[in-house]
């Protein structure tokens, strides 16, 4: 009893879609209405934009221009002090820093004391000093004795030319030992224990290692660095590719990280001799003013040398187009019709690219939404 009426259901439910669709007959126009109008047509090699296509609004043609291109060189550097202007102070003896005349960033000249050692070296030298004077009036005496007896033949010649070859020994012992002063400069015999140790340049104390009352053994090593900063160097490691390009005199720009937006202005004064052969560049070095302070050594730069500038064809990087292996631009040939024209690029200038060949000054071509012309 339940099977019939599970029919008397399920029918209805089969036949009213298909009476549905008999109500609505297919209207022949309807697809043509609802298929989209094509945004590029194509006559022959030329890209067509139809009236009703919407690339007529965003597509943006330009006329390619005449420009001058240079091709400058950049290239890593830092700021250093010059090698002549820095000086590494060491002590030539050991000792107790008994004073320390100058701190760190005090500036100084040439002659100040930087600081006093007590020191048993310098006390040691004077006693040389003091013996090599003694034997030499010493031997002084003895050969004026040694010449009376000759000359009064009481005594025989080789003992006078013995005194004589002993004064001349004794006269330059003396002379070392003075000389030994003379290069600790030591010039105030009273004070023979305390060395004072003096500036060698104008400049400014840039490093310190040494503390007052410890004890200096070691001469090699710099107890004071001072540096004239008032002019410094600009050292950019320039690639071997480049070196051609580089030269005494060119003019560069120096971006610093320190103040960016900054650019400083310089000029190439030496282009290094030997090629680093781990980097395969070479160093160039620019000197800068630097009496107001604001470069230091160690700043992190970026060195823009100017290139060789010649005239070329310039377009908008946007209107150069990669399709495969080629590069190439699309050419107004009337109004929205375009031809896909292979060109060759040079270099970049921001945003504008160089053609070195396949387009001529005056033709206009598109330089955005390009990319939907392409097949």
């Amino acid at each position: 009893m339940s099977l019939p009426r599970l029919r008397t259901h399920v029918l209805p439910c089969l036949i009213l879609p298909c009476w549905l669709a008999g109500c609505s007959p297919a209207d022949p126009t309807d697809g043509a209405a609802s298929a989209p109008t094509s945004a590029v047509q194509r006559e022959g090699a030329l890209a067509v934009v139809p009236p009703a296509s919407p690339l007529r609004k965003s597509l943006v043609v330009e006329t390619a221009q005449n420009g001058i291109v240079e091709q400058p060189i950049s290239a890593p550097g830092s700021v250093e002090a010059l090698p002549d202007h820095l000086v590494k102070i060491t002590s030539p003896v050991t000792g107790r820093v008994e004073r320390l005349h100058r701190a760190l960033g005090d500036a100084v000249r040439k002659g100040d004391a930087l600081f006093t050692l007590d020191s048993s070296d310098l006390s040691t030298a004077y006693g040389d000093a003091a013996k090599a004077r003694a034997s030499l009036q010493q031997a002084g005496r003895d050969l004026e004795r040694q010449k009376l007896l000759l000359d009064a033949d009481i005594a025989a010649r080789k003992d006078f030319e013995a005194a004589q070859l002993a004064y001349n020994q004794a006269e330059s012992d003396a002379q070392v030992t003075q000389a030994r002063l003379a290069q600790l400069g030591a010039s105030n015999a009273s004070a023979r224990r305390q060395f004072v140790l003096r500036s060698p340049i104008n400049g400014r104390v840039i490093d310190m290692s040494g503390a007052q009352g410890g004890y200096w053994n070691d001469i090699t090593a710099p107890l004071m660095t001072v540096a004239d900063l008032s002019t410094v160097a600009v050292t950019a490691a320039v690639a071997e590719k480049d070196l051609a390009a580089v030269f005494v005199g060119q003019k560069a720009r120096i971006l610093l990280n320190a103040y960016p937006g900054e650019p400083i202005n310089g000029e190439v004064r030496y282009v290094g001799e030997v090629l680093d052969v781990d980097t395969r560049t070479v160093k160039v070095r620019l000197l800068l003013d630097n009496h107001e302070g604001k470069l230091r050594p160690g700043m992190f730069a970026k060195v823009v040398f100017s290139g060789a500038s010649h005239p070329a064809i310039l377009v908008p990087a946007t209107a150069v187009l990669q399709s495969g292996l080629f590069t190439r631009v699309f050419v107004e040939k009337a109004p929205f019709k375009f031809e896909a024209r292979q060109v060759t690029v040079g270099a970049s200038m921001g945003d504008r690219v160089e053609i070195l060949s396949g387009l001529k000054a005056g033709e206009r071509i598109v330089v955005k939404e390009g990319v939907l012309l392409n097949d």
